[in-house]
């Protein structure tokens, strides 16, 4: 029996099979009375006290999540929502269900502060609310990549409509952009209202259909597109309303809302007298305003791009329905029937409005066609039959007109999605459908309606069930397949089964004589299982029922077939085709196309789609529910919510809660709600699952009550502990227990001891309390101490800065003066040769004008004589040249035989012989005058015609040029072009010589020349820059001696000068001049291809005196390459003799042979001609040498040029001062390499050689060795070579005294080494068995064995990656012995065998030796010879006998060996290895037999190598990547398996096995990473990416069209930067090409494109460790460092700037841009591709020193956009992109035409970046003078001048007065002019108050009040001035209106720092409204209009505008609330963001 108190509150049963809540009230006799929910009394009897249950606490004053009612049943939901309604809180949350209780009144819930609240917010962590849902469904599509849907349902009147709505408004400002795409979404909800809901009894804005809006995002969570499906619009509405209804909205708007033309036009009147629109009796409806409401539909039509002529065909068709509606008929007999002619007048109007003809329009409504068997009769229609019709064709026009609205939309709003699987964008839908609907008379709509519910139902019952099961496996409980009876059999006989109920109204519906009788018939008759279906009672009963999810519904089939036929007559059809309406013939396409379906077949398909839609997303569901009928706002009545509860399925979901265990608590809950119930105390030892499952082992008898999961307690319903019987003596029990069982009686402590233990209780919380305080102030002090030193320590250091900036303006200014003094000596390597050799005889120079002049003279006065004239003057060749190089010496020791020999080669000079001269013919004495021929093909008159620039022509001229013969890009080159032709004139004498060579054209062309490295400044800096003067001294060095590093077009520009001044040259001097400087040029450097064939047809042509010989010199230097030096003096000679230069090479023996040598001749010739004289048959590793005072350097026997190095040591001598003929240079030709299978027996003259080259480096301590022993060995051969075996002690001493150094003598007495010398040298001769040239071969192998060191090529090497060494620099010597790694103290490091380096890659700067280590040369002009290694490598494949076993090999044919096996293989075997296949021996188990090659690895060894090596050798082969470094591991656990190498002239068949990780010459046919084989469309991307990278950008493959640099890199990272799976393909195809690599100009333009590609996206985790070891591996490249650090967690959008390109092409990583200031100044600041744009506005607010940087932006101005607002969140670069990007291609394509760019030169688009104040708070002027000044004034100036502002007279005057100042300053003389300024001086509104005199006046008194303050102060004043109006600081906007009808049509915006004020800009003082930023919930802006929503999301109030500027409005609104909400959280933190980012 249950103990009833008052106040307790108890389940009552109501009557109605729903018990009802009632508080228990006791009366004054005692006895029980029980009030009801709804307020009325019951008395109880003591029959029904028993029978009373008691309420859950939670049902008492309601829960937040029904889920946790303790009372989960029909009766506990129900009053939960009744509790909640009375309490004001309409949202209920059931689970993730929200239940919406329509409040029927306007609640403040929805404002934007409301949706900032419940932005990233978890579901339940704050109070229910539809906006909690919305994010819910935002966060889910977000973290999981997943659709989500909403599903809103309920009935009329539950306001599924506004929580659409409501849906759509969170999504649209969570997401962020303010985006016109946003705002066309929203705005499709009103022209849906307007067209699909109408005023019912139950609603005032009934929606009549269903619709699906799906909201499409991007993967940054930004709206980007929508679609909306609409189902089952109520067409019947149109032609028939209920009682107290209405039509569709857009009638009475159209009515109330146009004008009186278009009323006129139409024919229309009030909504009165239309049939059509007074069916209900009610036009009229409260609360709604038709005319308001019109302006908003047409703006909401202007928004989503409806026309104006859209908009009048839609509304020709809404006035013709309204006229068809007042055509009515009137039958003539009983079959006909005729229009009536009083209504004629609308069949007219309606006519016209169709566009059709009268009669035609009469005849297809009065009559109905049909076919015969053979003629087509016309069948009058009676008058209902007439009506009915006219009804259908008006729903059929206005259902096919919704359907196209809705189509229009879609149009506008809906974004096609990439064909990329990858793309990324997923989609919210919401799902706005009618609910249930179960009236007293049914049709065909509610059983389509109810069919859908069925539908949506077995859906939210398969999702509930979902989430049940999802909770019992999260709890880790098993769970049991509840049978729960759904509706299946309902959707069965639906729609499902055979004979379902759908498929037998669609089959009836397709017999012509099908009737509603014959239906009903059929499904009645139809077997069925169960009782869902219930047929009709008897024949003559039209009804049948179903029993569906929410009860029986019995629907009325008459009308069935004719609803679901929904076609209209053939006569209709007719008559639409022959109208002219356009809009007409557009919406019924379909059907006059013949292409109709029944109406439930296009609804059961679109269900199917929805369906499927539905089920791929995760849902959300909101149920609707009415409180009441009568929408009043307090009322809940229970029996309609009742039935509520079972139409929306929330009964389902306590029966499937009841199934299982519905009572869940979390262990912590349930312990502290029911711990005394635990008869023990060990709960302090147990854990919280275990005290809970004691407790209910304790008072729970079934076993299967509860369940115990991983955090909760799950109870059955039944056994919930609160209703468990003698509860409270359990308590008290349990109390008692515990009370005792700790020792002490209960209540025992006495007051006292509760007194102190209060008292020190209180004590500790004061203490902490005041502890909190203190750190608290303290924290505040350090704050406040920290930032006072900040400002300080900043403030001093703006003052150093300036100081530091004087200093350093100053010290560049002296280090520039210095560096143009350095560079004045030369402008290229090129002219620096043509200048060497002037310079040469720049001695002579005065006495040679003196005699020009003299000449010159004598020739003028021939000239007087026409005899003379036509005679030219003979000239004597040979005394012209010998008086042209008068400055040689008559006799010089060839060979440069003058000077000491270099230390230790002095003996070989005894012996030098006299070098022999080769004579030449004699040539011709006079040089003819060259006239070309002009008909052959190369003759240089056509290079003329074709390459030289303006009007220059191929002849002789004796004046200076104006341009280059040649176009030049670079301005530095053409300035030097212009030297040279003047260096050129003077030196043929066409000129005169100066008296004072002016050496300033030389400085010019050197200055910039200079500049040519850093000479596209301008791009790097800016498009709109122009290069600095103050460059630093890095951008001012200049490639002096480099050549080859120019333009090769400079080259052609020389000698095309140098033959223009020798054809049709009449002067003798001049021309033999020309060809002598022609000659020499030809030895130095050819001309390029273009030039080539039209040089040697010159030279064919040429004189027979220098013709032959000037072809002959092209010959040699084009075969044997230019020149790097200038021409030495002993060319010099050559070239004035004409004669064969002949240089004598002195040999290791004592000898010494001459041999001729030209320019051109190269140290390879000279060792070839060498070993031919004296007969060497062995020459490899024999070098010539040159030697140079105390230096001896190896020229090689390549293809170095002799001549080179002969010139250095001239170049050398002239540095020191000293004449360069007298340079002491001797050329050697010694062994400088040994290869490892070097034969001494084989040559016996080598030997020799060889053998005196070491007893001579003995002598002269060029081998060393640390053993004496050494010494004495080769001593001693040298002693039996001498003197054979005879023994004396004189020819010992003689041996000592040569072999042995004086210092080891010294260490050791000269006895005491002739007593060694003398032992060894028995030894020796006992073995040599006498033969000289064997112990000379001995000798030779025993220096190459002992020192291989002294036999080795040497490079300067850096290491990149491998073993750990103690330096990373050092020096690698190459010898036959293998790789030695020394530092500079000739300390060995590492040394490699050849068997232990398994292969080399080269690249120029790059070696790898895997699996050792990479090295990059130190010195790129001595690269590593790695062709040196390769060759020893194979050589020693070739020669040896060693392999190892690959894999086993266990086939009894042929040798059996196993993996790892030495063996050892038999050159000479029967088995021939060109077929594969040798002779091998396995040294494991001695067997012999047949070796395939393709199993075993030759090792490259001539000996058997060690164990050790021969381990590491073969791990290293098999496994393949065990050798590769960094990122080429990454390749071979990622990258696919490697194919075959194809491509140009390869054959797949022989094809090598593909290296994925080092680069290659041909193009890839799949992408390198495995992740995208299957996906063939990023696959191609990926292919082409690489294509642009290998070929164009990079330079490895050969193309025909150049491409411009920024198209390249927008086709390699555009793709990557749309899908994120490309971009690791990216940055693994880079590295892949930088691997490797041959080509130093390759890799560098590698390292820019990663440079470029570090900056737009990292690399994936995955890929990240692998890059950033790519890079340290290469500390020595300079953009390694770079790329590191740029490496960062960032995503650019776009692909690179322009800019960034320029840059790095530049090979600069500093890139600065021109920022642009209000007042006219410029500054140039550093940017990177990572800044963004506030962090370059705060570091220009920086280096202003401005106070703060808050409320500065920066803006850019275009052509097209002037001004467009930078995001702050942006990228600069991004920014800049996207915004230059916007110009349409057709205009492109416009401006390229007219430039005439045909080189595929992207037209760029010119821009200004302008940094600016934006947001004008905390401004007060006076505080900051460099923003009053910089920003302040010369922003708010213009406002003021164009009369935005009101102000009086006086203030005019006296701003008038400041502004004059500032414009004349104390200039009084200008007060005439101020007449003319007073447009700069007055707002333009004001000029007219007074008279220009008057102003003059009033002005000057003004001024003159003012004196004594300066320009600065007057500003400030002026700002002080205009600070206090309250539109200082405002924008100010100009824009069209037609919102709102009591406003002007144009109206001036001004949006400040307190919201946005609308200004009547005719009178200024009329401020129309002002709305403050809070109560703007919503803006966006169009390309022309401008949006704004005033108000909450429910009922706020629109505002469009045209304008162009809606951007920049769009951004100061954003940028205004973003800088309040910042505010806001810095006094209320929010919770961090949970998506990911």
């Amino acid at each position: 029996m249950v103990m009833l108190k008052k106040g307790d509150w108890v389940w009552l049963d109501s009557g109605a099979g729903v018990p009802i809540g009632a508080r228990v009230k006791v009366t004054e006799g005692g006895q029980y009375l029980l009030v009801d929910d709804e307020g009325k009394e019951h008395k109880l009897s003591q029959v029904e006290e028993g029978s009373i249950r008691v309420m859950h606490p939670t049902s008492v004053e309601g829960v937040e999540d029904m889920i946790r009612l303790g009372d989960l049943n029909e009766a506990g939901l129900l009053r939960n929502l009744l509790v909640r309604h009375r309490q004001g809180n309409i949202y209920t949350y059931t689970g993730s269900v929200l239940v919406a209780v329509n409040p029927y009144k306007e609640l403040p819930i929805y404002t934007s502060e409301q949706v900032r609240l419940y932005h990233d917010r978890r579901l339940g962590e704050l109070p229910p609310h539809v906006f909690a849902i919305a994010d819910a469904c935002y966060f889910n599509m977000r973290r999981h990549r997943k659709d989500q849907c909403c599903i809103i349902s309920g009935e009329s009147g539950a306001g599924k409509t506004e929580s659409t709505k409501l849906v759509l408004q969170f999504l649209a400002a969570v997401s962020g952009q303010h985006s016109w795409i946003e705002q066309q979404i929203l705005e499709a909800n009103p022209i849906l209202e307007a067209f699909g809901n109408a005023k019912t009894i139950r609603n005032d804005n009934s929606s009549r259909f269903g619709k699906y809006v799906e909201i499409f995002f991007n993967k940054d969570g930004v709206i980007e597109g929508a679609r909306l499906e609409q189902y089952l619009l109520e067409k019947s509405r149109v032609c028939h309303q209920a009682k107290e209804e209405r039509n569709y909205h857009i009638f009475y708007c159209m009515l109330a809302g146009i004008t009186t033309d278009q009323k006129k036009t139409l024919c229309l009147g009030d909504a009165s007298e239309f049939s059509y629109l007074k069916g209900g009796h009610c036009i009229v409806c409260d609360g709604r305003d038709d005319a308001k409401d019109y302006t908003r539909i047409r703006q909401a039509l202007k928004i989503l791009t409806f026309t104006e002529i859209h908009c009048w065909e839609i509304l020709k068709l809404l006035a013709a329905l309204l006229h068809l509606g007042n055509v009515c008929f009137e039958g003539r007999s009983f079959s006909e029937c005729s229009v009536r002619l009083l209504f004629w007048c609308s069949h007219v109007l309606c006519a016209c409005s169709l566009q059709v003809q009268p009669t035609a329009l009469a005849v297809s409504l009065t009559y109905r066609s049909f076919m015969t068997n053979r003629e087509l009769v016309s069948k009058p229609l009676s008058s209902e039959q007439a009506i009915n019709s006219r009804d259908a064709f008006v729903k059929a026009i206005y259902g096919k007109l919704f359907i196209w609205i809705v189509g229009k939309i879609n149009s506008a709003i809906y974004k096609m999605s990439t064909s990329d699987p990858k793309y990324v964008r997923n989609s919210i839908g919401l799902l706005d459908i009618f609910g249930f609907e179960n009236f007293a008379s049914n049709s065909f709509e509610q059983l389509c309606i109810n069919f859908a519910n069925e539908q949506l139902q077995q859906f939210f019952v398969s999702h509930v069930f979902k989430l049940e099961q999802e909770e019992y496996n999260k709890e880790n409980i098993a769970w049991k397949n509840i049978s729960f009876e759904d509706n299946t059999q309902t959707l069965d006989l639906l729609a499902v089964k055979p004979l379902n109920v759908l498929a037998l109204i669609d089959e009836e519906s397709h017999f012509p004589k099908g009737t509603d009788v014959t239906m009903l018939n059929k499904m009645n008759q139809v077997p069925r299982k169960g009782n869902i279906y219930i047929p009709s009672k008897n024949t003559h009963d039209m009804e049948f029922g179903i029993r569906h999810f929410a009860g029986e519904v019995y629907y009325d089939s008459r009308g069935f077939l004719e609803k679901n036929r929904d076609a209209l007559s053939s006569d209709i059809i007719k008559l639409i085709n022959t109208s002219t309406n356009k809009l007409l013939q557009q919406i019924f396409e379909k059907e006059l196309t013949n292409n109709i379906s029944t109406l439930s077949g296009q609804f059961r398909q679109s269900l199917d789609s929805l369906m499927k839609a539905l089920y791929i997303c995760q849902p959300f569901f909101i149920r609707c529910f009415k409180p009441n009928d009568d929408k009043q706002s307090m009322v809940f009545d229970r029996d309609l919510c009742m039935r509520q509860l079972h139409y929306s399925g929330m009964m389902d979901t306590i029966r499937i809660r009841k199934l299982g265990y519905p009572i869940r608590h979390t262990f912590q809950q349930f312990l502290q709600r029911y711990r005394v119930l635990l008869k023990t105390t060990v709960s302090a030892v147990l854990s919280a699952s275990a005290c809970c499952d004691a407790i209910c082992k304790a008072v729970i008898v079934r076993q299967d009550g509860w369940r115990i999961g991983t955090t909760k307690i799950f109870l059955k319903v039944q056994l919930s502990l609160p209703g468990l019987p003698d509860l409270t003596d359990s308590i008290l029990n349990a109390a008692w227990y515990c009370s005792t069982s700790s020792g002490f009686p209960p209540f025992s402590i006495s007051f006292e001891q509760l007194l102190h233990g209060l008292e020190r209780l209180q004590s500790k919380i004061r203490g902490r309390l005041t502890r909190q305080r203190y750190l608290k102030e303290q924290a505040a002090v350090v704050t406040v101490q920290s930032h006072v030193r900040g400002y300080l320590a900043r403030k001093s250091y703006s003052r150093k800065k300036v100081t530091v900036t004087v200093l350093q303006a100053h010290t560049g200014a002296m280090q520039a003066r210095k560096v143009t003094n350095k560079i004045r000596t030369g402008v290229s390597s090129d002219v620096t040769i043509v200048c060497a050799f002037l310079a040469a005889k720049e001695r002579e120079e005065r006495e040679w004008t003196t005699k020009e002049l003299q000449q010159r003279l004598d020739e003028v006065l021939s000239r007087s004589s026409p005899q003379a004239a036509a005679r030219p003057e003979p000239v004597d060749e040979q005394e012209m040249v010998e008086t042209m190089f008068d400055f040689l010496p008559d006799r010089v020791a060839v060979g440069g035989q003058e000077g000491p020999a270099p230390e230790g080669f002095e003996d070989l000079e005894r012996t030098r012989s006299i070098p022999e001269v080769i004579e030449e013919s004699d040539k011709e004495s006079e040089v003819p005058i060259l006239i070309p021929e002009l008909d052959k093909e190369f003759s240089f008159v056509t290079f003329s015609a074709l390459h030289f620039q303006g009007t220059a022509t191929h002849s002789h001229i004796d004046q200076r040029l104006r341009q280059p013969l040649l176009h030049h890009e670079d301005e530095g080159d053409s300035l030097a072009c212009l030297t040279v032709w003047w260096i050129i004139l003077r030196f043929m004498g066409d000129i005169a010589e100066p008296k004072h060579i002016n050496q300033e054209p030389s400085t010019q062309i050197q200055k910039n020349l200079g500049n040519r490295q850093n000479r596209r400044l301008s791009n790097i800096v800016g498009l709109d820059q122009v290069q600095s003067e103050n460059e630093t001294e890095e951008e001012s060095n200049i490639l002096i001696g480099e050549g080859r590093t120019l333009d090769l077009i400079l080259l052609d520009e020389i000698y095309c000068q140098i033959i223009k001044q020798l054809v049709n040259n009449k002067n003798q001097k001049s021309s033999l001049r020309g060809w002598v400087l022609l000659s020499v040029c030809l030895g130095i450097f050819p001309p390029t291809e273009l030039l080539m064939q039209y040089l040697e047809s010159f030279l064919r042509a040429g004189p027979s005196s220098y013709g032959p010989y000037c072809a002959e010199r092209l010959r040699r230097t084009v075969a044997n390459g230019e020149r790097g030096e200038p021409p030495c003096w002993i060319e010099l000679q050559a070239v004035k003799t004409k004669k064969t230069t002949v240089v004598s090479v002195a040999l290791m023996n004592g000898s010494s042979i001459s041999l001729p040598l030209d320019s051109a001749g190269t140290s390879a010739e000279l060792c070839q001609a060498l070993a031919e004289k004296v007969h060497i048959k062995d020459t490899y590793g024999f070098s010539l040498y040159i030697g140079f005072y105390e230096k001896v350097w190896s020229l090689g026997s390549g293809r170095k040029h002799v001549m080179d190095a002969i010139s250095q040591c001239e170049q050398e001598m002239r540095r020191k001062g000293e004449e360069e003929q007298h340079a002491p240079w001797r050329l050697y030709f010694r062994k400088e390499l040994f290869s490892p299978w070097h034969d001494s027996s084989i040559d016996a003259v080598s030997t020799d050689l060889i053998y005196r080259q070491i007893i001579r480096g003995l002598k002269s301590k060029e081998y060393y060795s640390e053993k004496e022993d050494d010494f004495v060995q080769l001593a001693a051969m040298h002693y039996f070579v001498t003197f054979g075996s005879t023994n004396s002690v004189e020819n010992a001493k003689k041996v000592v005294e040569e072999c042995i150094t004086t210092e080891l003598i010294e260490t050791k007495s000269l006895g005491k080494w002739i007593e060694m010398v003398t032992t060894a040298h028995t030894q020796v001769a006992g073995y040599s068995l006498n033969r000289n040239d064997s112990v000379m071969g001995n000798a030779v192998d025993y220096a190459r064995q002992k020192w291989p060191i002294f036999f080795s090529k040497f490079y300067e090497v850096t290491q990149m990656s491998g073993p750990p060494l103690q330096k990373s620099s050092f020096i690698v010597a190459i010898n036959w012995n293998g790789i030695s790694f020394q530092d500079e103290k000739e300390k060995k490091l590492l040394e490699l065998s050849y068997p232990e380096v398994t292969g080399v890659h080269k690249s120029r700067y790059e070696h790898h030796c895997p699996p050792k280590a990479i090295f990059t040369s130190s010195y790129p002009t001595n690269p590593l010879d790695i062709n040196l290694i390769q060759g020893y490598l194979e050589g020693l494949r070739e020669r040896s006998v060693y392999a190892v076993a690959l894999q086993d090999v266990n086939d009894p044919t042929f040798l059996s060996y196993k993996r790892g096996d030495v063996l050892v293989m038999a050159k000479n075997g029967e088995y021939s290895t060109d077929r594969g296949w040798i002779e091998g021996t396995s040294e494991r188990t001695g067997a012999t037999g047949a070796v395939s090659m393709d199993t075993v690895l030759v090792l490259p060894t001539l000996d058997k190598p060690s164990d050790a090596i021969l381990v590491g050798r073969f791990y290293a082969q098999t496994h393949e990547w065990s050798g590769v470094v960094y990122p080429q591991l990454f390749f071979v656990v990622t990258c696919r398996q490697p194919g075959k190498e194809g491509g140009r002239g390869r054959q797949d068949r022989g094809a090598s096995k593909e290296k994925l990780w080092a680069a290659t010459k041909e193009p890839i046919k799949q992408p390198l990473l495995r992740c995208l084989e299957g996906n063939s469309d990023l696959g191609n991307l990926a292919c082409i990416s690489f294509t642009d990278i290998l070929h164009s950008y990079m330079g490895d493959y050969p193309i025909k069209h150049v491409r411009q640099p920024i198209e390249l890199t927008d086709q390699i990272f555009g793709a990557a930067m749309q899908h994120v799976t490309l971009q690791d393909e990216v940055y693994c195809q880079i590295m892949r090409q930088m691997t490797s690599n041959n080509s130093r100009i390759s890799v560098d333009y590698g390292w820019q494109l990663l440079w470029l590609c570090t900056g737009l996206f990292p690399p994936s985790h995955s890929l990240l460790k692998y890059t950033q070891r790519f890079l340290e591996s290469r500390p020595r490249e300079p953009l390694a460092t770079d790329c590191l650090q740029r490496i960062q967690m960032l995503l650019r959008k776009l692909p690179p700037h322009q800019v960034e390109v320029d840059a790095i092409q530049q090979n600069s990583s500093q890139i600065f841009h021109k920022i642009h200031f209000p007042n006219d100044v410029t500054e140039i600041f550093e940017v990177s591709s990572t800044t963004r744009i506030r962090d370059l506005v705060r570091n220009i607010a920086y280096k202003l020193i401005l106070n703060s940087a808050d409320g500065y932006g920066l803006s850019m101005k275009t052509p097209d956009k002037v001004w467009v607002a930078l995001n702050d969140q942006d990228y600069f670069f991004d920014s800049l992109r996207q915004t230059t990007n916007q110009p349409k291609k057709a205009k492109r394509v416009r401006e390229a035409k007219k430039s005439n760019k045909t080189d595929g030169t992207p037209v760029t688009m010119p821009y200004l970046v302008i940094f600016m104040r934006k947001l004008w708070f905390n401004v007060t002027p006076g505080r900051d003078l460099t923003a009053d000044l910089t920003f302040h004034f010369p922003q708010e100036l213009p406002k003021y001048l164009r009369g935005f502002h009101t102000c009086t007279k006086e203030e005019m005057i006296s701003l008038a007065g400041l502004l004059f100042r500032v414009k004349v300053d104390t200039d009084r003389s200008q007060f005439v002019m101020i007449p003319r300024m007073l447009k700069e001086l007055v707002p333009v509104d004001g000029l007219k108050t007074m008279s220009p005199e008057d102003w003059k006046k009033h002005i000057i008194a003004s001024y003159n009040k003012q004196a004594g303050i300066t320009l600065d102060e007057a500003k400030v004043a002026f700002l002080k001035a205009i600070c206090q109006w309250p539109t200082f600081g405002c924008a100010f906007f100009e824009v069209k209106q037609t919102s709102e009808p009591s406003y002007p049509g144009v109206i001036r915006i001004a949006v400040s720092k307190q919201g946005v004020h609308f200004i009547d800009p005719k009178t200024k003082v009329d401020l129309l409204v002002m709305h403050p930023f809070s109560r703007i919930t919503n803006w966006s802006s169009g390309t022309t209009y401008f949006h704004m929503t005033i108000g909450n999301l429910v009922k706020g109030n629109t505002f469009l505008c045209e304008t162009s500027a809606g951007h920049k409005m769009d951004d100061l609104l954003s940028s205004y609330v973003s800088m309040y909400e910042m505010q806001r959280q810095a006094v209320r933190p929010r919770n961090n963001s949970m998506f990911p980012t």
